[in-house]
């Protein structure tokens, strides 16, 4: 199936709308368990639901022209969209304005939070861009794993790097963040 995918993925970049339609029901349960998982961080009373970030993350995916080079590079792409789509329902909703005494966190305890969620992964979010400037690939791997749910492997292939890379960057990324949202 990955390889159909792919596959699917060339033939939308070269521009068959018809290999979209096709694309779809093959990719919808793992986008699907992608936004669930995220989902399930959030608190109860959450206004986004899980297909809404979905279909949010299908009609921004479907406007972007991108030469898709592989399962993994889609997946992580969707990853990436919906940690944008969530960060942006956050801000929209003026958490950050009132989050300014939200107390920083530990990464793995920000999964766990509910209530001061959204301001958490705003906070996240600007730390995840700090790091990015510092050092992109660091934050290519946490974007890669903690948010698209990447494993070692995938991580690796995806940035063309090895896998004793993608650990010793994920293992220095957790502790730059850590000291990032622990401020």
């Amino acid at each position: 199936m990955a390889h159909e995918v792919t596959a699917l993925l060339a033939a939308w970049s070269d521009g068959d709308e018809s290999a979209y339609d096709r694309l779809v029901p093959l990719v919808y349960e793992e986008l699907h368990r992608l936004a669930h998982r995220y989902m399930r961080r959030e608190r109860d009373d959450h206004t986004l639901q899980t297909t809404a970030l979905v279909g949010e993350a299908y009609l921004r995916l479907v406007g972007q022209r991108v030469e898709w080079q592989s399962r993994e590079h889609f997946f992580a792409t969707s990853a990436r969209l919906m940690r944008r789509i969530l960060v942006d329902h956050a801000r929209a909703r003026g958490y950050r304005k009132r989050g300014g005494g939200a107390r920083r966190v530990p990464l793995e305890d920000v999964l766990e939070m509910s209530d001061e969620r959204a301001a958490e992964l705003v906070a996240l979010d600007e730390a995840l861009d700090a790091l990015a400037r510092m050092d992109e690939r660091k934050a290519r791997v946490v974007e890669l794993r903690f948010f698209g749910g990447l494993e070692v492997e995938e991580t690796a292939r995806l940035l063309g790097v090895s896998p004793n890379t993608v650990k010793r960057d994920w293992r220095a990324a957790r502790a730059w963040l850590y000291k990032a949202v622990t401020k």
